[in-house]
């Protein structure tokens, strides 16, 4: 081996070493918001224990792995608004096949949602059912997004009820609450970058 290739691999080893033994050297980051990573929720009596729409989850059923199905707790209570399911078949194959039939039965689909690298692939329906409520319905395939659900997945919701129990929801989150709680929620809008930057 000549001498100038060998110095230039004990330069780049080094390097290699130097950068791999920073990034070890910094110290993990586990909190953000005043929120820690590992510590229990009811260590934060401030937050609220419950969101707008309340899910219960379903495994193995009738050819679908796994579901959310999300429901209201103030509009209306109870109320299924939006229905998450996913394919126990993930293929490609298979959602071509899904997407035929769901052509077959609703027609064209409405919308295109997915992206142009042909890693999420969504496909959106818009109606207006007999009680006059908008529906919309969703068939998407993943390849790769670690931010959603990989394979093939349903999603059916009623999007306006949604929306209502949410201005619900946060109408009586701002309205019934005692003067002490409204003091603390003027503390908690004062911020530094102890909340902001995780740590």
């Amino acid at each position: 081996m000549n001498k100038p290739f060998f110095s230039i691999l004990i330069i780049i080893s080094q390097l290699i070493f130097f950068s791999s033994h920073s990034i070890s050297a910094v110290k993990a980051p586990k909190e953000v918001g005043g929120f820690v990573l590992g510590s229990n929720v009811t260590d934060y009596p401030d937050i609220e224990h419950s969101n707008f729409l309340k899910e219960v989850v379903i495994y193995d059923w009738y050819g679908f792995k796994k579901g959310i199905i999300s429901y209201g707790i103030c509009a209306s209570p109870g109320e299924i608004v939006k229905i998450k399911l996913k394919y126990a078949d993930s293929s490609k194959k298979y959602f071509k096949v899904l997407l035929k039939k769901f052509k077959n039965k609703y027609g064209k689909p409405t919308e295109w949602k997915g992206d142009s690298f042909g890693i999420l692939h969504i496909w959106k329906w818009k109606f207006v059912d007999e009680n006059n409520n908008r529906v919309h319905l969703i068939l998407q395939h993943n390849t790769k997004n670690p931010n959603e659900n990989r394979g093939n997945m349903v999603k059916l919701f009623y999007p306006d009820s949604i929306i209502r129990e949410q201005a619900c929801f946060t109408d009586h989150c701002t309205k019934n609450i005692s003067k002490e709680e409204r003091q603390k929620r003027l503390q908690r809008k004062k911020s530094d970058w102890n909340y902001l930057i995780p740590r």
